[in-house]
């Protein structure tokens, strides 16, 4: 279970279903204190700010954000590099096909994952399926390749969505 998530069990060896149990910038803070890195004040923003979302936010929307909340400018340049230095210690994650991040699940160990994206409202759910992990690395093994980065991505309708779609067409 990661440490700012409490999950369910999916298949496969994974987890899905995330509610919140702990403070993330919290548990960023020690994570980083463990690891000999700094959680700088902007940092600690743009983690509250993600947290306090709860779906994938782009980098534009988190520095109107951070205006509204600090009442001064930070640039693009800025917000990226610190969105690159909290996926690097893998405490936020890409959502590649939105260009937009959210808080990684599993903060604590290094893990690959799927992301499941509601088109309809946006809200994306993490799962860990360790099956997944391992038949992408027997491919790569085959084909002779070294991969470097991992992006999976599902698109299509979550639970609520197609629940309020259902209950639209009752009437």
């Amino acid at each position: 279970m990661g440490p700012w998530m409490k999950t369910r069990q999916g298949s496969g060896d994974g987890s899905s279903g995330q509610e919140a149990f702990a403070n993330p910038v919290a548990v960023a803070s020690a994570l980083c204190a463990d690891r000999g890195v700094r959680l700088t004040r902007l940092r600690r923003l743009i983690l509250e700010l993600l947290w306090e979302r709860g779906r994938p936010t782009g980098a534009y929307e988190l520095i109107e954000a951070l205006k509204e909340r600090d009442s001064r400018s930070v640039g693009p340049p800025t917000v990226y590099r610190t969105l690159d230095f909290l996926i690097t210690q893998g405490l936020v994650s890409k959502i590649e096909s939105r260009n937009a991040y959210v808080l990684c699940a599993h903060p604590e160990r290094s893990h690959g994952c799927v992301f499941f994206i509601c088109g309809d409202c946006g809200a994306s759910s993490e799962l860990e399926d360790r099956r997944v992990e391992q038949l992408i690395a027997e491919d790569a093994a085959d084909l002779g390749f070294r991969v470097h980065q991992r992006v999976v991505e599902v698109q299509g309708t979550c639970m609520s969505c197609v629940s309020s779609d259902d209950a639209g067409d009752r009437f």
